[in-house]
C-alpha cells in the first residue's frame, strides 16, 4: 500500500539469527506493542513481560498501571504471545525512588527515567528475562544498537526519528546490556509505528503516549513531592536582592521554571538584564545555605545562561571515557531531553578545574568531566544528565554538578 510503512520491509529487519527467544517489555503502549509484532514477524520467539514498578496509588486517577496491564494483555492476545506480570516495585523503590528523593532534598533536579533504564528495565528486567531462557530482550525505545566493525564494541545510536529519539535516557547502558538488547523501532518514525499498529488491528493503536515521570503520572508534581519532603518556606529574591515573595521549599523548584512561582504580577523597578518590567520571572539559582530562591526576569537573562559545566558519576557506553589525546575533544552534548545538540569541548578529570571554574560543586574522582560550549546553554540544571554525542553515536554522560557563565 503506497505511503504505508510495511513491517516486512527488509530495512526494518534485524540481522541477528532468527529463532531466538526475545523477551519484550510490554508497557501497554503502542511502541512496545509494535516492537513485539515486528520481532514476531522476523521469526523470533517472542514473550512479553509487563513490569509493575510502583505500588502506591494503584486505585487513584493518576496511576494507570492497572489499565496499562489490561492493554498489554489485549495486545498479547492479538499477537498470540505469552505475557507475564512481574513486580519490580521493591527494586524500583530502593534503586530509583530513594535516589530521586535524595537528589531533590539536596536541591538538585534528578532524572529518574535515566536511572530506571539502567537499574530496572535493563538490569532487573534483563536478569529476569535471562532466567526465562531469553537470548535477547527488546523495548519500544527509539534508539539503535550496532557493532563497531573494527572494535566489535556495541554502539548506542540515536533513533532515526529526531522527534522521538530516546538515546538520552539510555546513555548509562553498558556493553553487556546493549549486546543483549534489540530496539525494533530505531529506524522508524512515530507516524509509521501508528500506521503499523492500525494496519494489524492492535487495540491500543490510538492510545495516547504517556508523559511525565512514570510513578507520578499526570498528578501535580508539588502535591506528590510534598508527601515525602517537608516544606521549608523561604524568601524569593530578585537578582537585585529585592524580596518578591515566599517559596514553599527549594526542593519544589527547578532552574528555568516559570510557572507556579506566585509572583507573576510583581514588577522589578528599573530596566532588567534580559527583560523589562513586564517580562516573566524564571528560577535562576537555589541557595541551600540561606534557603533562598533567586529569580530573574526574561528568558535570556545572563543568570540563566552557562558556557561551561562540570559533571560526575560518569558512565560510558564503551566502558572508557572519550580519548582526548591531551587536547580538548570537540563533541556535542545535551543537558536536557529534547534539547538540540550543542557543540562543545570535552575535558577529562585532568582538565575539569579549567573547564568548570566557578561552576559550583565539583565532583571528585576520575569519573568527572567538564564541557565548554560554543554557545551559552539555557538553564543548565544540577542533577540532570549531560549526555555526549559524536554524530549519531551516544558516548555516555554524567550527572551535572554545576555550571558557570
Amino acid at each position: 500500500m503506497p505511503g504505508v510503512a510495511r513491517w516486512d520491509n527488509p530495512r526494518y529487519m534485524d540481522t541477528r539469527k532468527k529463532g531466538q527467544r526475545v523477551v519484550v517489555g510490554l508497557s501497554g503502549g503502542v511502541d512496545s506493542a509494535v516492537s513485539a509484532h515486528l520481532l514476531k514477524m522476523q521469526g523470533y520467539e517472542v514473550v512479553g513481560i509487563f513490569m509493575k514498578n510502583w505500588e502506591q496509588d494503584d486505585d487513584d486517577e493518576y496511576c494507570s498501571s492497572n489499565i496499562d496491564f489490561v492493554d498489554a494483555a489485549a495486545v498479547a492476545d492479538v499477537l498470540g504471545i505469552e505475557l507475564e506480570h512481574v513486580n519490580f516495585a521493591a527494586e524500583y523503590k530502593d534503586r530509583v525512588f530513594a535516589e530521586f528523593l535524595r537528589e531533590y532534598q539536596a536541591g538538585r533536579t534528578p532524572n529518574p527515567d535515566v536511572l530506571c533504564n539502567a537499574e530496572i528495565k535493563f538490569k532487573s528486567f534483563l536478569d529476569h528475562a535471562l532466567r526465562l531462557g531469553a537470548d535477547l530482550i527488546a523495548t519500544g525505545h527509539y534508539a539503535r544498537v550496532r557493532r563497531h566493525p573494527a572494535t566489535g564494541l556495541c554502539e548506542l545510536l540515536k533513533g532515526l526519528d529526531p522527534a522521538k529519539d530516546q538515546s538520552y535516557f539510555l546513555h548509562r547502558l553498558n556493553q553487556d546490556q546493549l549486546a543483549r538488547t534489540l530496539f525494533p523501532l530505531g529506524e522508524l518514525r512515530k507516524t509509521e509505528v501508528r500506521r503499523i499498529a492500525a494496519e494489524i488491528g492492535l487495540p491500543n493503536a490510538k492510545k495516547k503516549d504517556s508523559t511525565g515521570i512514570c510513578f507520578i503520572g499526570e498528578r501535580p508534581f508539588r502535591e506528590f513531592l510534598n508527601r515525602y519532603i517537608a516544606k521549608e518556606p523561604g524568601p524569593i529574591k530578585s537578582d537585585r536582592g529585592r524580596v518578591l515573595g515566599q517559596h514553599q521549599g527549594l526542593s519544589f523548584y527547578t532552574l528555568g521554571q516559570r510557572q507556579g512561582l506566585g509572583i507573576g504580577g510583581v514588577k522589578e523597578r528599573g530596566t532588567q538584564r534580559g527583560g523589562g518590567d513586564h517580562a516573566p520571572w524564571f528560577v535562576a539559582r537555589k541557595d541551600m545555605a540561606t534557603n533562598t530562591l533567586w529569580v530573574v526576569q526574561g528568558h535570556d537573562h545572563p543568570w540563566l545562561l552557562s558556557s561551561s559545566l562540570v559533571a560526575g558519576d560518569a558512565s560510558w557506553v564503551s566502558g572508557t571515557a572519550p580519548a582526548s589525546d591531551n587536547a580538548a575533544l570537540r563533541l556535542a552534548a545535551k543537558t536536557r531531553y529534547r534539547q538540540a545538540d550543542a557543540q562543545c569541548r570535552w575535558r577529562g578529570a585532568e582538565g575539569i578545574v579549567a573547564a568548570g571554574a566557578g561552576a559550583g560543586a565539583t565532583p571528585d574522582g576520575g569519573d568527572a568531566f567538564g564541557l565548554d560550549f560554543s554557545a551559552p546553554q539555557w538553564a543548565v540544571t544540577p542533577g540532570q544528565s549531560a549526555v555526549l554525542y559524536d554524530g549519531d553515536v551516544c558516548l555516555g554522560g554524567g550527572v551535572i554538578a554545576g555550571a558557570s557563565v
